[in-house]
């Protein structure tokens, strides 16, 4: 009888706490992210929700899954989520447009151009007469950086003497694979997946960033936020910032971190997970290196010269404010 009783004095007491566990949890301020359902964004909103850097940090993250980046710009514009993560070209139109919007540094990641494993490409040059399939259409950032890099050391312009292949990144992959186009410019996630499959790197776009005097740590995603949601949510923003801090600093580390995640990475073998784990850490921003604004302006001139306004939307130079590294010191109108 004795243990009957001590046996539902636990469950009561399991229950009590359980109870007053509850409205913690669910008063906790909420911060909604939009991204793409299969987006590499989820490895670290999950590692954060997984791990409770959100409770940790003072917020309940919530993730919502929208369908293509225009439906995550357009929720954003919206109102109908706090962040989203975009280029930060958008997040520089809109801000000259009038909307307070903000950028943390998310990734630094870029893409490259491949080739067959077995192709007699070795450069550039190479390509002189041949197809190129390229991801994100003629204003891509890797493309633009590889069109000024060949300008720069070989004195032509790709778009000149290559004919262009444009189309999604699973449609340039399986171009680049099937040998329709001699070589391809794809999004970094997925040339991880086309090199972990045989394919061949010739030109590395942030060695060619370096080669034209750019700095290759300037990120080109990032966190999107409002000025004025921030200077309302100061708290929140923080938590928010160490809370990808936080995520990233074990991603980087813990390779058993990433044995959870491997389900939702939508991998075909070992190499292909392998490779996309370290292309993910080799995009995480150097935090000991804030963000230099005279940097992020001479990339943006590089790639606006050759995209022109497809690009930049008629903008001549990045607004101010552009950039916020979670420091709560920063403030603008």
């Amino acid at each position: 009888m004795n243990s009957t009783r001590r046996g539902m004095a636990a469950l009561c007491a399991a229950a009590v706490l359980a109870i007053a566990a509850f409205p913690v949890l669910a008063d906790s301020p909420v911060i909604t992210i939009g991204t793409l359902e299969n987006g590499t964004v989820n490895w670290e909103l999950q590692t954060i929700r997984e791990h409770g850097f959100d409770q940790k940090n003072g917020f309940r993250l919530e993730i919502v899954p929208l369908a293509g980046n225009p439906a995550t710009q357009i929720a954003m514009l919206g109102g109908e989520v706090d962040s989203i993560v975009s280029d930060l070209l958008w997040v520089a139109q809109q801000r000259a447009a009038g909307a307070d919007f903000t950028f943390l540094p998310y990734s630094t990641a870029v893409g490259g151009l491949v080739v067959p494993e077995d192709s007699e490409v070795r450069s550039l040059v190479d390509l002189k007469g041949k197809k190129i399939g390229i991801a994100g259409g003629p204003v891509d950032k890797s493309w633009l950086i590889l069109r000024a890099w060949n300008l720069q050391k070989n004195g032509e312009d790709l778009a000149d003497v290559t004919e262009q292949v444009f189309g999604a990144p699973p449609v340039i992959q399986n171009a680049a694979e099937t040998g329709e186009v001699a070589g391809a410019i794809n999004f970094w996630h997925y040339l991880a997946r086309m090199k972990a499959g045989g394919m061949r790197e010739i030109v590395d776009v942030s060695q060619a960033a370096v080669d034209l005097g750019l700095n290759p740590e300037v990120p080109l995603l990032g966190y999107v936020l409002r000025a004025s949601w921030i200077r309302e949510n100061p708290d929140l923003a923080q938590g928010l910032a160490r809370a990808s801090s936080q995520a990233k600093s074990l991603l980087r580390l813990d390779d058993a971190v990433w044995d959870d995640l491997r389900p939702i990475m939508d991998v075909a073998d070992d190499a292909e997970f392998e490779a996309l784990r370290e292309g993910w850490r080799d995009g995480i921003p150097d935090e000991k290196a804030p963000i230099s604004p005279e940097d992020a302006q001479k990339m943006f001139s590089v790639m606006a010269e050759l995209g022109g306004d497809d690009l930049t939307g008629g903008l001549t130079e990045l607004p101010e404010g552009l950039f916020w590294s979670g420091d709560l010191s920063w403030s603008h109108e």
